[in-house]
C-alpha cells in the first residue's frame, strides 16, 4: 500500500512524523544515553543545566578569547580553512534540523489553540520543545567556537561580536530554567537566521562570492524587530496580570518575571547594536563591505 505523503496538521511535512525519526536517530547514535523522548531538563540534570556550570562556561570563553588573542599576538595568523568549512556546514545543517522539528511541534499548537495561547499558555511548554530549546542551547556553547577561529586567524574582534555569544549563552539558560512559553519565537526567527548566516559563512570559506550578503545583517534586524514585538507584549501581559490587573490585558504569561525582563532587555540591546553595526558598515562607508566573521550574529 502506498503512503500517503498529504500533509496533516500533525505531520505538516508530506504527513511524515519527523520527531520520530528523530528520536530513533538520536537514540541509535548515542546507545541510548540520550533519548529525545524522554528527555527532561532540571537544574543540575543534564550537562551544562545548573548557572555555576553557564558562567563557568562563559567565563572561559572570554579567558580564552582574550588570553589566547594576546597569546598569539606575535605568532602568524592560522588559517584552518577546512575546519572553519566544516563548522559552518554544521552549524547550518543542524540549524536546518532543529528549525524543522520545532516547526512540526509548533503548527498543530497553532491550529488547535491559536496563536495567543501558543505565546502564554501552559500548552505551549511541551516535552519535545524544551527538548529542542534544548539541544538549540548547547549549540551556543558550539558557536563560541566562531571567536576562536578569529583569534588564531588575527581578525579583529568587535563588541557586539564577543558580547553578543556570551549574553545568548546566558539567555538561553534563563528562558530554559523561567520555562518561557514564548522562547519559541526568538529561537525559530533565531534558527532561521543561522540557517542562512552560517551557509553564508561556508560559502564564503569556499571563496564563492553572493549577492544577498547584506542580506544577512538585514535579516538579523528584522528578527529582533520581531522578537521585540512578541516578547514585549509577553512582559507587558505578565507584568499587567500579576501588578496592575486594571490594567487591559489578555492574561498572564507563562514564564518567570527574570526570564521575561530579561529577555527584553538583551534582545533590545542586539537590535540596537546590530542596527548600528549595519549603518557604519552599509550606510555610511558609501560601499558594501562584506560582512566578515567577526561581525557575527545572534
Amino acid at each position: 500500500m502506498l503512503q500517503d505523503y498529504t500533509p496533516t496538521v500533525d505531520r505538516p511535512f508530506f504527513n511524515i512524523y519527523l520527531w520520530s525519526h528523530f528520536n530513533d536517530a538520536a537514540s541509535y547514535l548515542t546507545n541510548g544515553r540520550f533519548v529525545p523522548d524522554e528527555f527532561q531538563f532540571f537544574p543540575g540534570g543534564p550537562p551544562l543545566s545548573k548557572f555555576s556550570h553557564v558562567l563557568v562556561g562563559i567565563a572561559t570563553y572570554y579567558l580564552l578569547v582574550f588570553g589566547g588573542r594576546y597569546m598569539l599576538r606575535n605568532t602568524r595568523p592560522f588559517k584552518l580553512n577546512t575546519l572553519f568549512q566544516c563548522h559552518n556546514l554544521f552549524l547550518t545543517s543542524f540549524s536546518f534540523l532543529l528549525l524543522t522539528l520545532m516547526v512540526e511541534q509548533l503548527v498543530p499548537l497553532l491550529i488547535r489553540h491559536g496563536l495567543y495561547d501558543t505565546l502564554c499558555s501552559k500548552y505551549a511548554w511541551t516535552q519535545p520543545l524544551m527538548t529542542l530549546y534544548y539541544l538549540n542551547y548547547l549549540t551556543k556553547f558550539v558557536e563560541f567556537i566562531d571567536t576562536l577561529f578569529l583569534v588564531v586567524k588575527h581578525k579583529n574582534l568587535t563588541f557586539l561580536h564577543t558580547y553578543h555569544h556570551g549574553a545568548t549563552a546566558l539567555l538561553c539558560y534563563i528562558q530554559l530554567v523561567g520555562h518561557t512559553t514564548i522562547a519559541w519565537v526568538p529561537i525559530t526567527l533565531n534558527l532561521g537566521v543561522h540557517v542562512v548566516m552560517y551557509w553564508y559563512y561556508f560559502l564564503a570559506a569556499r571563496g564563492i562570492r553572493v549577492w544577498w550578503k547584506e542580506w544577512v545583517t538585514r535579516f538579523q534586524i528584522i528578527q529582533f524587530i520581531l522578537d521585540v514585538g512578541f516578547i514585549y507584549f509577553a512582559a507587558y501581559q505578565k507584568t499587567a496580570y500579576r501588578f496592575y490587573p486594571s490594567w487591559p490585558h489578555c492574561g498572564d504569561c507563562v514564564g518567570t518575571l527574570t526570564s521575561n525582563y530579561s529577555g527584553c532587555a538583551i534582545i533590545s540591546s542586539y537590535l540596537f547594536l546590530f542596527i548600528a553595526f549595519y549603518i557604519e558598515v552599509y550606510k555610511r562607508s558609501g560601499t558594501k563591505k562584506p560582512v566578515t566573521t567577526n561581525k557575527k550574529k545572534n
